[in-house]
C-alpha cells in the first residue's frame, strides 16, 4: 500500500504565481500576468477546498502559459501528491527543480513524495540538500526525520525532531513526532511528558490527544485515556481508522498497537 507522510503538514504550495520569476524569463502583458493572478487565485481555491483534482487541472493550464516559473510545476506536484499520483508528482518536481536548483521547496516536495513511495535514502539525500542550502530550514530536519523512523532509525529520527523544535519551537507537529519517537525508543515517561506539555500548549491539537489516550491506555490510567479520546475523536474521527494512524499519519508500531488495543479495548 501506499504510505502517503501527512501531506498537510509537509507540503508547501510554494512561490503563488511569482511575477518576479516569470518576468525574468519571459515579457509577460498586464493581461497575461492578470490572467495568470486569476488561474492561481482559482488553483489555490481548490486546493483549500479539498479539490486537487480541479487544482491540477488549473496549475496545467497555468504551466502552457508560464512554461518557465518553477514555482507552478512545483504547486502541481502538491496537488498530484494530494491524489497520490506520486510519480506523475515527482515529474513536476523534477523540472521545478531543473528550473530553480537553488530553491528548497521543490526539495522539500519532492522529498514527502519518496517516502510516499517509500524511497526513504532518496528522500534523505533531497533533505540533506535542502538543509545544505538552508541549514536552519526545521521543515527538512523535521522531513529528514520522518524518512529516518521509515527506516527504523529511531534515535536518528529523535535527534532531528528535537533540532527542528530548537529550530522552530512554535513547530508543534515536530514536537508531537517527537514525542512519538520517545514512546518508541521506550522513553515513556518522557514522552507522555512532552504529549502533555504540546497538549497543554495546543488543547485542540488532535493528534497528541490520540497518542495521550493510547499511552494512558496501556499504562492502565483508564479514565485519562477515555477524557483524552472524547477530545481527540470530537476533533479528528481519523484516528478511528487504524489504516490512517499507521500508514497515512504513520505513527510508530508501538503506538499503533496501544491504540488499537484502547480501540479493542483490550
Amino acid at each position: 500500500m501506499i504510505k502517503i507522510i501527512c501531506i498537510f503538514l509537509s507540503l508547501l504550495l510554494t512561490f503563488g504565481v511569482c511575477t518576479p520569476v516569470m518576468a525574468q524569463t519571459q515579457t509577460l502583458t498586464p493581461e497575461e500576468i492578470q490572467l495568470g493572478e486569476e488561474l492561481t487565485n482559482r488553483a489555490f481555491a481548490a486546493t483549500d477546498e479539498g479539490d486537487f483534482a480541479t487544482a491540477e487541472k488549473f496549475w496545467t493550464e497555468i504551466i502552457e502559459k508560464f512554461p518557465s516559473n518553477p514555482a507552478i510545476w512545483s504547486n502541481r506536484g502538491n496537488s498530484r501528491v494530494s491524489q497520490n499520483k506520486l510519480e506523475a508528482a515527482l515529474e513536476d518536481y523534477n523540472k521545478a527543480i531543473e528550473l530553480a536548483p537553488d530553491v528548497t521547496d521543490p526539495y522539500l516536495n519532492r522529498g514527502t513524495a519518496l517516502e510516499g513511495l517509500g524511497r526513504w535514502e532518496e528522500a534523505i539525500a533531497d533533505y540533506n540538500h535542502v538543509l545544505e542550502l538552508d541549514p536552519k530550514d526545521a521543515m527538512a530536519y523535521n522531513n529528514r526525520g520522518n524518512a529516518e523512523a521509515g527506516l527504523g532509525k529511531w534515535e536518528q529520527a529523535i535527534a532531528d525532531y528535537r533540532k527542528a523544535t530548537e529550530i522552530a519551537p512554535n513547530f508543534a507537529f515536530s514536537r508531537a513526532n517527537y514525542a512519538l519517537a520517545l514512546y518508541e525508543t521506550g522513553k515513556t515517561e518522557e514522552a507522555i511528558r512532552e504529549m502533555r506539555n504540546i497538549v497543554r500548549k495546543y488543547p485542540r491539537f488532535a493528534d497528541m490527544r490520540a497518542a495521550l489516550t493510547a499511552a494512558y491506555w496501556v499504562g492502565g490510567n483508564k479514565g485519562e485515556a477515555e477524557s483524552n479520546w472524547v477530545a481527540a475523536y470530537g476533533l479528528d474521527i481519523r484516528y478511528k481508522d487504524m489504516n490512517w494512524v499507521q500508514n497515512i499519519r504513520r505513527w510508530p508500531p508501538s503506538m499503533v498497537a496501544a491504540l488499537d488495543k484502547f480501540l479493542k479495548l483490550q
